[in-house]
């Protein structure tokens, strides 16, 4: 997993597998973002090179998203593959989790509200902004 950062966001690119095994990977780095006072802006985790999750990645996804809401902090997956897509469908998170067809999507969205708060928008795999 790589951590990019810059001045309005934080991505999470994962890659591979999302598992019991690599899990506390992204789990490592979405604390160190929690625990960063100094940090805002939208956390979005890249999926585009993700070619398997199981429930503990699910799980972990879920936990992290929960953390940045409870922070007032949007939470969003961008470019999430056909098969964790509709692994989210089957579990209705892709009515909680904020996602999006692409990086450029994820990071536009609420410029305005870079914390995600009122006024933000939340799409699904495919809608526009």
């Amino acid at each position: 997993m790589n951590v990019r950062r810059d001045r309005h966001s934080v991505v999470f690119a994962l890659r591979g597998e999302l598992d019991h095994d690599s899990v506390e990977q992204l789990r490592e780095a979405g604390n160190k973002e929690l625990l960063d006072g100094r940090a805002e802006g939208p956390v979005v985790v890249d999926c585009s090179l993700l070619s398997f999750c199981d429930s503990s990645g699910i799980g972990e996804l879920v936990r992290l998203h929960q953390q940045l809401s409870w922070r007032d902090r949007a939470f969003r997956l961008a470019s999430v593959p056909a098969k964790v897509s509709r692994l989210l469908e089957l579990t209705g998170l892709n009515q909680v989790l904020s996602v999006h067809a692409d990086m450029a999507g994820a990071l536009a969205v609420d410029k305005g509200s870079p914390a995600g708060g009122a006024g933000s928008v939340r799409l699904n795999e495919g809608q526009r902004a």
